[in-house]
């Protein structure tokens, strides 16, 4: 892998080196900052931790946690066979009835889709259980990966029934499913949902470019419309470096 463009040699100026403040931590604010105030933008690489650490004279390990910070934060993704890019931030989604595509233009970024599969299958039990049809009764299936500002964030599995999903190739690939399934006069009112977080098997950490075995979280989501018919069956996973999901607890 090369090692990446090289950062401003300006952003580390001055750095104290025998001061109370840690060189990981001085490293990750001005990388922050430059973030903040625009001088790296969403998909600018930063060149790899050996690197930067030989041109500042620092240990691999100092530069590591410095860029785990950011990392973590939500502010830079490692992608592999890529390297280390800037992102707007990580998604947090409110635990509502609402769209990941809706969601990510709502937060600033820009939302695209690929469509792995667009196709029409029997429906197994767990399908057809949570539609409330027979079993191998025929039901629309698509697979989308969900990208912001380019960076892989999601894998959305989804079943519908047929006579709802008449959507073509192209609007799935420029559009969110709700808003697609809202234009036809679907009107959802109610979801069950499940949350929970597994490793990634090594397809899905191909196509979100992170390492096999890595966490991801899962949800698992049947809709249901304004007459309690259930429309929409999903069962997605995300990154956890740049997704999670807010809910707020009230006492009783």
């Amino acid at each position: 892998m090369s090692t990446g463009p090289t950062l401003p040699s300006e952003l580390f100026a001055g750095l104290d080196r025998s001061g109370p403040v840690p060189l990981w931590y001085q490293i990750s604010s001005r990388l922050e900052q430059a973030i903040a105030d625009g001088r790296l933008t969403a998909g600018d690489r930063i060149e790899n931790e050996v690197a930067l650490g030989e041109r500042l004279s620092l240990s691999r390990p100092t530069i590591r946690r410095a860029i785990q910070d950011l990392v973590d934060k939500g502010l830079l993704v490692r992608r592999r066979g890529i390297g280390t890019q800037v992102v707007h931030g990580s998604v947090t989604r409110r635990v509502a009835l609402t769209s990941l595509f809706d969601d990510l233009a709502e937060s600033g970024q820009v939302p695209t889709t690929r469509l792995l599969l667009h196709e029409v299958v029997a429906a197994d039990a767990a399908v057809a259980g949570a539609l409330s049809v027979p079993v191998g009764t025929d039901v629309a299936h698509v697979r989308r990966l969900r990208l912001a500002d380019g960076v892989p964030v999601a894998l959305l599995e989804n079943h519908l029934p047929l006579d709802i999903a008449e959507l073509s190739t192209a609007e799935l690939g420029e559009h969110g499913l709700y808003q697609l399934l809202r234009d036809r006069g679907v009107t959802m009112k109610v979801a069950e949902q499940r949350i929970g977080a597994r490793a990634a098997t090594d397809a899905e950490a191909e196509l979100l470019e992170i390492e096999p075995r890595d966490p991801v979280l899962t949800m698992t989501r049947t809709a249901y419309d304004d007459s309690g018919r259930a429309v929409e069956v999903g069962t997605h996973c995300y990154r956890p470096d740049l997704y999670s999901f807010s809910l707020t607890l009230v006492d009783k």
